[in-house]
């Protein structure tokens, strides 16, 4: 399966976290919209973000190291839409700059706000409109599922 999806995490604290070469980045107290995708197997990918043990690779790698991950929305698609849904989301939230957007001229992937209801409800009405099928698995189905 090819495709985009979309984690929401939370971080319950504010905290300076290394990201990779970004270096140690400030992060608010928040909850975030990550907007990836895997156009050569999304159900590895996302088995790769479930896994508590795993090598640093994607910023947001480091991101779960220190953050809780809610749920996950799957956009399964042939096309690429993740630069699409990061787009849509920068009209509505602060970002981190530079965040997940390092193969890509978007200004960043990683979007916060104090609400997860507005966040979530955000990114389902941006993946709406564009007439993009999805699926909500929340963190726990999606950990013992196996499959998406």
């Amino acid at each position: 399966m090819k495709g985009s999806y979309i984690l929401l995490v939370e971080l319950a604290t504010e905290k300076n976290v290394l990201i990779g070469k970004l270096g140690y980045l400030f992060f608010p107290k928040a909850f975030y919209a990550y907007v990836g995708s895997a156009m050569n197997g999304l159900e590895a990918r996302l088995a790769r973000h479930l896994r508590k043990e795993k090598g640093l690779h994607w910023h947001i790698d480091y991101l779960l190291k220190e953050a809780k991950l809610l749920e996950i929305i799957l956009c399964p698609s042939e096309q690429r839409t993740e630069c699409f849904l990061a787009r849509a989301l920068a009209k509505e939230f602060p970002s981190i700059p530079g965040f997940g957007s390092s193969d890509c001229k978007c200004q960043s992937h990683l979007y916060l706000a104090n609400e997860k209801d507005r966040l979530k409800a955000k990114v389902t009405e941006t993946i709406n409109k564009a007439n993009i099928a999805y699926k909500i698995l929340p963190k726990r189905e999606s950990e013992h599922c196996g499959k998406f």
